[in-house]
């Protein structure tokens, strides 16, 4: 199973708007009319219950939305660009902002609920058109802004899987077994260790009651520090609320495997360590299992109601188990708050703005790196003065003139901005 991936996201750019003036027969003087810029589509990630890996992003690690359509004239605006939705199993959690999956980044969202979207890329807003800068002292506006990029994000998708009860043990504890038992799930079995490779996910079924049952690749000492995937595999039981551990009761010592699978949970981390817990003994249908039951309850430290002596092949002991777990789980319930739920959960982003700065690259050139005046000057027609004039106005309007002054341009300097390259007048 393919369960953590990295992609690169990018959201559709904003149209650009459009320079038009009305033509018409009986119309002299007709004013602009050019139609603003779609705005582009967004990247949306959306947890769907038919997906159980994310092997399809394993290969197509790019995905853009779709574009803005350009405003036209006639104050016809350009069309938003279509959403790009990406569906991911539930249970994926999204980091966003890194480089690699092996650098920190800031953890956004937990897609948990069938149906819960997620904006990863916003799309960039569409350029105005000419008639949005008409004012009383310019009737003729040659002003049109280019549409806005739409943001573009590594973001780095983690499966892990959601279920009520997690089973964990080492390796040939029986923990195939008896989630074949319990449930309709049928994982491989084998009496070699790893049999399982990746969680199996079950659904246990008690009259009109039913719960998730996952069971966890078999731990190993030193699975905290990844030794035998075993961060792999304990990534898995971090979203179980309630968590079996199984121990072969024909192994050396059925406790000590206890203990050690209860350190390897206390070094990883993330609270699995005082996670509601019980303990089954598998393997009690054959003698040297059945003759150790009193010394292991003899040196079981937690509570008498928490241990359980089964077998997954005969199913002795195992509807005991179950019908704690049940109990167990019906208690979380009842002191969960209740609120009201709906089906769709949409987290809107809002696309981050670069804030307008300038700088001296060198002697008698700056260089102004300001979104909303590159947008414009990309769309200026260098060979019309008035136009030139206008976006100079504007560029005073934005605050871009103040900043240069500042810097120290004098008469006669160039300026950089995108592109386009003017004179300082």
């Amino acid at each position: 199973m393919i369960d953590k991936v990295e992609i690169v996201v990018s959201g559709g750019g904003g149209g650009n708007g459009c320079i038009s003036f009305r033509r018409e027969k009986y119309v002299p003087k007709g004013g602009p009319d050019g139609g603003d810029g779609g705005d582009g589509g967004d990247v949306v990630l959306e947890a769907v219950e038919d997906q159980s890996s994310l092997l399809s992003y394993r290969y197509k690690q790019n995905h853009l939305a779709s574009r803005g359509g350009h405003g036209k004239g006639k104050n016809l605006h350009g069309a938003r660009g279509g959403d790009l939705l990406l569906k991911v199993p539930v249970g994926t959690n999204v980091t966003y902002g890194i480089n690699s999956m092996d650098q920190g980044g800031k953890s956004r969202d937990d897609l948990v609920e069938p149906g819960q979207r997620l904006v990863v890329a916003a799309g960039g807003k569409g350029g105005r058109g000419n008639s949005r800068f008409t004012t009383s002292t310019n009737r003729v506006p040659l002003l049109a802004e280019r549409g806005q990029d739409g943001e573009t994000v590594t973001i780095t998708m983690e499966l892990k899987v959601l279920a009520t009860v997690g089973i964990i043990g080492k390796p040939n504890s029986g923990k195939s077994s008896l989630l074949s038992y319990i449930s309709a799930a049928r994982p491989r079995i084998a009496n070699y260790p790893f049999t399982t490779l990746d969680p199996i996910l079950g659904t246990v079924e008690v009259g009109i009651d039913r719960f998730t049952v996952a069971e966890v690749p078999g731990l190993v000492k030193g699975a905290s520090r990844g030794v035998g995937l075993g961060h792999q595999f304990l990534r898995h039981a971090e979203r179980t609320e309630i968590i079996v551990v199984l121990v072969d009761g024909t192994g050396s010592d059925p406790i000590e495997d206890y203990e050690d699978i209860l350190e390897e949970l206390a070094i990883y981390g993330r609270d699995l360590d005082v996670r509601r817990r019980v303990l089954a003994v598998n393997k009690i249908d054959r003698p040297e299992a059945a003759s150790r039951i009193s010394d292991v309850k003899d040196r079981y430290k937690g509570p008498s109601k928490d241990l359980f002596f089964i077998s997954a092949l005969t199913g002795e002991g195992v509807a005991g188990l179950l019908g704690e777990l049940f109990k167990l789980i019906e208690e979380k319930r009842e002191a969960l708050p209740s609120r009201a739920r709906t089906p769709e959960h949409y987290i809107k982003l809002t696309p981050r703005q670069e804030p307008g700065k300038v700088r001296k690259a060198s002697e008698g050139r700056f260089e102004v790196s300001w979104p909303r005046a590159e947008r414009l000057a990309s769309m200026i027609d260098l060979n019309n003065p008035r136009a030139m004039v206008q976006l100079l106005q504007a560029l005073k309007q934005m605050g871009v003139n103040r900043a240069l002054e500042r810097e120290g341009i004098r008469q006669g300097d160039l300026i950089r901005i995108g592109e386009v390259e003017l004179e300082w007048q």
